[in-house]
């Protein structure tokens, strides 16, 4: 069965001659006054911003930057960073945004695998860039260097002759099942996601004030804070620390944005922390979830806590942005809900079958307007994912018969346990409803028989302690929950689980 967003969604009727950094920019070119971002170093207005992209334009071309040249940017999030991931594509240089938690060994392997000509680097980041060797890097700019740039550009730039179909800027995946990829996208892709999810689903409009945990250098954080208020008009709030919940509670209660966008991982540590505020001092309407399954009972807590529902949806680096989700009032926790308008997703089975059967797990793939060209010098990897219209996701899922979509794992995390298939997310969600419980992971593990089953490794709430009590009553508490053949043959307590930084759980490192 073929699934299409079922709501009326026109199409993107983008003109050949387009460049998305224009077109972002010129959408807000009667909001001036208004501000468009709040970072940790102040405001900036519309106007002030569309002369700093300018400026920022105008400062790559003074540096021997041109057409189809790769930039890195590994900054903290920041107005600035806005200005020159958009400098950058107006005048048709293509950005790579780099994750900021990443090692000298990741960042070196980016640079010369994009062979990005410049860097622009935060200060803080600067001790992971020594020593590394990249034939091409020919000029690195700290962010201080950076802004004294734009205060000598010029003010007004003149945007590349670019088209729709143009690369326009790269993201590296995340690396949650081995090493990154460079994933290559285009002019089209950034208002696309704007017009087919953010406005007919999200529901974004001018007067929203919007924060997104996720960074801008990962997929799902750069439409929430940068595509989609930019493309109604919305204010941002951009926050240059890691999101640990005092600093995401510090935004919440003193911003007030509207629309809150993060992971999983994220909402769990902060339903659990002591500093959760009064409902009253929040100002959310809307809350959104993608890069892991959001697991039903923590959705329905924070719904209790808060009185917001939370959208869970998938996205991917691959697809740019979210094209499956909830509806606002037609929220099930423990799915991911129903395609995005514009986008056609069908599952198949391991003979490359579509499956047609409600409650039969099979790989999602995905057709759509924002899937990525390719990989950059990966071309079995592109050939493998990108599939004429259909990009493979990876990802296992079962449909219902409402429509509804429901994750079942990651094509290589999935477990045949007896012959039978396990989703070690069920096990997971399984393991967090129990009060003692934080965070869980969950792998294959062969026993003395050489048998795969499920081993579990759990992140305990603050007070509790490990114990082998504690290990039999969670291996209880799963079968209590679930058939039993699915309990976790093994528990291993940690005091954190290895993660990307945009929060998804690394499970080959804990397979190795």
């Amino acid at each position: 069965m073929i699934t299409r967003g079922l709501e009326c969604a026109a199409m993107l009727e983008l003109p050949r001659d387009y460049n998305a950094a224009v077109d972002l920019v010129g959408r807000n070119a009667g909001r001036g006054a208004k501000v468009a971002y709040v970072d940790d170093g102040g405001t900036c207005t519309y106007a002030e911003l569309a002369a700093r992209v300018d400026r920022a334009a105008n400062a790559l071309l003074a540096m021997d930057l041109r057409r189809e040249d790769r930039i890195g940017i590994a900054m903290l999030d920041s107005a600035d960073w806005v200005a020159l991931f958009l400098g950058a594509i107006k005048v048709g240089i293509v950005p790579v945004a780099m994750n900021t938690l990443l090692t000298p060994k990741d960042y070196e392997y980016q640079l010369r695998d994009s062979r990005s000509r410049a860097l622009f680097v935060s200060e803080p980041l600067l001790k992971s860039f020594e020593g590394i060797k990249c034939p091409d890097l020919q000029r690195v700019v700290t962010h201080s260097a950076f802004k004294e740039l734009l205060s000598q550009a010029k003010p007004k730039a003149q945007a590349a002759p670019t088209t729709r179909d143009d690369i326009c800027f790269w993201l590296y995946s995340s690396g949650s099942t081995g090493a990154p990829k460079g994933t290559v996208h285009l002019h089209s892709h950034l208002i696309a996601t704007a017009e087919l999810y953010a406005r007919p689903i999200l529901g974004i409009r001018e007067s929203d004030v919007v924060f997104s945990a996720a960074k801008l250098f990962f997929a799902y954080g750069l439409g929430n804070a940068l595509t989609f208020p930019m493309a109604v008009g919305a204010t941002t709030v951009l926050m240059a620390e890691r999101p640990t919940p005092d600093a995401v509670f510090k935004r919440l209660v003193e911003k007030r944005p509207t629309i809150f966008y993060a992971v999983p991982t994220l909402y769990a540590a902060l339903l659990a922390s002591s500093s959760f505020p009064e409902k009253s001092k929040l100002g959310l309407r809307m809350c959104t979830s993608a890069g892991e399954a959001l697991p039903e009972g923590l959705g329905k807590r924070w719904t209790e806590r808060t009185g917001v529902e939370i959208l869970d949806g998938i996205g991917s680096t691959e697809m740019l942005h979210i094209f499956i989700s909830n509806r606002p009032g037609e929220v099930r926790y423990g799915t991911t809900g129903k395609p995005v308008p514009g986008y056609e997703v069908r599952l198949v089975d391991d003979h490359g079958n579509v499956i047609a059967k409600p409650g039969e797990l099979g790989e999602l793939q995905i057709s759509g307007p924002t899937s990525a060209i390719m990989y950059w010098n990966q071309r079995e990897r592109t050939k493998n994912t990108f599939q004429g219209p259909w990009t493979r996701s990876g990802d296992k899922y079962s449909f219902d018969s409402e429509g509804y979509y429901t994750y079942g794992g990651r094509s290589d995390d999935m477990l045949k346990v007896s012959g039978i298939y396990v989703s070690p997310v069920e096990v997971e969600a399984a393991l967090i409803t129990h009060d003692a419980v934080l965070e869980a992971a969950v792998v294959g593990a062969e026993d003395e028989q050489k048998l795969v089953k499920p081993k579990a490794f759990v992140v305990l709430k603050p007070g509790q302690s490990p114990s082998e009590g504690l290990k039999g009553a969670l291996q209880q508490h799963v079968k209590d929950k679930l058939a039993p053949y699915k309990y976790p043959r093994w528990i291993e307590f940690m005091t954190e689980l290895p993660k990307t930084a945009t929060g998804k759980i690394q499970r080959f490192k804990l397979r190795a």
